[in-house]
This record gives structure tokens, sequence and C-alpha cells, in this order.
């Protein structure tokens, strides 16, 4: 078995039917070896159509998440982050908790070199909350583009 095999052996989402999970706190993470832990690059996941629900009313709220990190020795499983995110549909919680829990679960899994996350949340009351996190300074020799989400104006 070569390396590469040995690391997605682990696996348990890939390439296999799986519902998604009913809450974040039960949703499955998975990680394997970055390609290249020797070198800083960026990578960016995008979801355009993240929901949740109001921890008070129950109603919908959407948001356009933008995760960017710098892998130290792992990378998240793009499958079971999607799994991950769509988990959130049916938790309630105010768009805060939502987005620093996405971006401190990523950050718990994988110990990146510099994670950020841009949540940008559509009115709720006639007012987008957007929240923004990122755990320190990111690396001089890193490219990071802008998250290009603009403020709201009738985003969309």
């Amino acid at each position: 078995m070569s390396n590469s095999d040995e690391n997605h052996s682990a696996l348990t989402q890939l390439g296999r039917q799986i519902q998604a999970a009913a809450s974040p706190e039960e949703a499955v993470l998975e990680r394997v070896a970055a390609p290249h832990p020797d070198k800083n690059y960026l990578v960016r996941f995008t979801a355009p159509e993240f929901t949740s629900l109001c921890p008070v009313t129950g109603q919908p709220d959407f948001a356009h998440i933008v995760i960017d990190y710098v892998p130290d020795q792992w990378i998240v499983e793009s499958k079971s982050l999607k799994l991950f995110l769509t988990s959130f549909r049916n938790h309630g919680a105010f768009h805060e908790a939502c987005s620093v829990q996405i971006a401190t679960t990523l950050v718990d899994l994988l110990s990146p070199v510099w994670l950020r996350i841009g949540a940008y949340w559509y009115p709720r009351g006639g007012m987008p909350i957007d929240v923004f996190w990122q755990t320190g300074t990111p690396p001089e020799d890193v490219w990071i583009p802008s998250q290009n989400v603009p403020t709201y104006r009738g985003r969309g």
C-alpha cells in the first residue's frame, strides 16, 4: 500500500453515500496529510449557500462563507467539510456563534499555519451581520487574495 493509499484508507465518508449529520457536534470532519507540508500555500473553500437557524425564531438564516487557510501537516477532506457545513441547517445559533464554531473546529482539527473565516450573512431584521475571525497574522510569503464578497447592497 502506498503512502497515498494509507493516507486515504482512514477516510470514512469519501466515496461513500453518507447522510448529513443532524448537528455540527455529530458531524465528522476528516483530514488527510498535506501534500506539501514544507511549503506555504493558501487553500480556500467557499460556501455561498450556507444555512442555519435563528435560535430564537427558528427561521432560516443564510450566509456566504469563505474559509482561507494555510496548511501545516494536514488539509481538510472536502466532502467531510461539505457535510459538516450542511449539518448547521437544523442548528440554532446566532451568526457569531456559527461562524466562530466553524473556524475553531477547523483549527482544532488541522492546526493550520493560519486560518480565517469571512461569514457574510444576509439581512436579519433589515441588517446584515458579517463575522470575521482569524488565528493571527498570516505568513508573509503567501498570497492571500481578497474574499471579494461585497458589503450588503442587495447582496445576491
